[in-house]
């Protein structure tokens, strides 16, 4: 049964679209169609936005909780994770979470640890908060835009307890491999706002982009492969197995988990840089 949410005012699944004026932003109390403007760099970007219809649900739930349960990346400031989720939980970051179903599902399992899923994808973005509102979880908190500029600009040095990364795009040319996520720089980066011990898990359906997964996270001198044997991992209980998941294991996808720690060590600063 769903929820009234932070914030009330409108009935869950009522749509709150109307005809905009010209140059009105699309969702008023939503986020922002680009939170960090033009305040940093271009850089080559590991994703592609998104353009699809939002629903009536997804609408109603981005205008009435947004304000409440999102976060606009914009790098301005520093986030203090307790204040955000009204806690001082332990907090995984969750980068591209598509539509949520499978972030909604681990949030509802594991209450004792807060998720900040970060997505640029508005459909999921409002599919998610629907989904948190409707099965009552305060434990989820949605971050729009790229999760490069939270984690550079936003977070502190160990302030997360873990971070996953799941089916990110493989960008199979290899001419776009450049724009692949893990690499060894986003991982030094990872690792400076990663607490010791936290756990990076991350899992594709790419074969080639596993094996260089794999490869990184061994090669990288802050993190630890919790597999003795040095390879993927079976996949955890709590990663859920979703609907699109199941349907590539029917036609004989092969998907490979990695789980590697934060190693205790400190070879690197973990100063903000």
């Amino acid at each position: 049964m769903a929820v009234g949410g932070p914030g009330g005012g409108h009935a869950p699944g009522v749509s709150v679209r109307h005809r905009r004026a010209k140059g009105e932003p699309r969702f008023p109390d939503g986020p922002k169609a680009d939170p960090a403007g033009s305040h940093f760099e271009r850089r080559i970007r590991s994703f592609q936005p998104r353009r699809s219809r939002v629903t009536a649900g997804q609408a109603d739930a981005l205008q009435r909780l947004w304000p409440h349960w999102g976060l606009d990346i914009d790098g301005q400031r520093i986030v203090d994770l307790a204040e955000l989720f009204g806690n001082a939980r332990p907090v995984v970051l969750e980068i591209g979470f598509g539509m949520g179903e499978a972030t909604a599902r681990m949030a509802a399992q594991d209450p004792g640890t807060n998720i900040l899923a970060v997505d640029v994808h508005t459909p999921g973005q409002g599919n998610l908060l629907n989904l948190a509102d409707r099965s009552g979880l305060t434990n989820v908190r949605v971050g729009n835009g790229d999760a490069i500029i939270l984690l550079r600009e936003m977070l502190r040095p160990d302030s997360l307890n873990g971070l996953r990364v799941y089916f990110p795009d493989p960008w199979p040319k290899k001419r776009h491999h450049k724009r692949r996520l893990i690499q060894p720089e986003f991982l030094t980066l990872a690792a400076a706002r990663l607490r010791p011990g936290a756990l990076v898990h991350c899992a594709t359906d790419w074969e080639p982009y596993a094996q260089q997964m794999l490869e990184v996270l061994s090669a990288h001198p802050d993190f630890e492969n919790t597999q003795p044997d040095g390879g993927y991992a079976p996949r955890p209980d709590f990663r859920p197995l979703t609907r699109f998941e199941g349907q590539g294991l029917d036609k004989g996808h092969v998907v490979n988990d990695l789980l590697f720690r934060r190693a205790e060590h400190r070879d690197q600063p973990s100063a903000d840089d």
